[in-house]
């Protein structure tokens, strides 16, 4: 467009042409390392919540995902048994529902 405004019809040389792309390939360059750098960040805190879960014992105090606070009493594969009140009220969860261990069963004192 400035070319038709001022009547020449010159093009820009490669060099001209690959300088003014050069904005726009830097912010793509760093998009990319900000995307890399948090997918990395990620994994590692999806490793720690899943450490979490392999190694949750029958008398750690947890919190589920939807904020149910109990004393695991019993551990399967896929699911675990959470006392939630003195009275005895159990209740079966998914491992993949807690949400973190609030007391490990060895910090217990009883």
């Amino acid at each position: 467009m400035f070319f038709a405004l001022t009547g020449t019809t010159t093009t820009p040389s490669t060099g001209e042409q690959l300088l003014s792309m050069l904005p726009m390939l830097l912010i793509i360059g760093v998009m990319i390392v900000f995307m890399v750098i948090s997918s990395r960040k990620q994994k590692k805190q999806d490793q720690e919540i899943a450490n979490m879960r392999n190694n949750l014992q029958v008398g750690d105090e947890v919190t589920t995902i939807g904020g149910i606070i109990g004393k695991v009493v019993s551990i399967k594969e896929e699911t675990c048994v959470i006392e939630t009140s003195r009275d005895g009220t159990k209740i079966r969860f998914l491992k993949s529902a807690i949400s973190r261990v609030d007391v490990k069963a060895e910090d217990t004192i009883d």
